[in-house]
């Protein structure tokens, strides 16, 4: 089992940056790809981007192409996620998310970090 924990959500004004992180414990020695994930009040949740573990192949949202960058630091089993130009629609909890093999979807998930772009 892998135990995910994101940080660094807070309050920005539009136009702003936010980088958020997420650090995995546990199983590591099996992990095919990272993602991060959103939800917003009423909404259901939708993907933002992702990033296979050892290639770094990253796809993204349409909504969030050149304005967002996934990454990561393998030997600190962390993804990031910096988030440049935000709008007040990025509003919502971010998750990230692990996806084992290629043949399975993200199965391990985060509780969630808050963002929140105001005018």
């Amino acid at each position: 089992q892998v135990q995910l924990v994101e940080s660094g959500g807070g309050l920005v004004q539009a136009g702003g940056s936010l980088r958020l992180s997420c650090a995995a414990s546990g199983r590591t020695f099996s992990r095919y790809a990272m993602g991060w994930f959103r939800q917003a009040p009423g909404k259901e949740r939708e993907f933002v981007a992702s990033i296979t573990w050892r290639g770094g192949f990253t796809s993204y949202a349409d909504s969030v192409k050149g304005r967002f960058t996934i990454s990561t630091d393998n030997a600190k089993n962390t993804v990031y996620l910096q988030m440049n130009s935000l709008k007040p629609e990025d509003t919502a909890v971010y998750h990230c998310a692990e996806r084992s093999t290629a043949y399975n979807d993200f199965g391990s998930w985060g509780q969630g970090t808050q963002v929140t772009v105001s005018l």
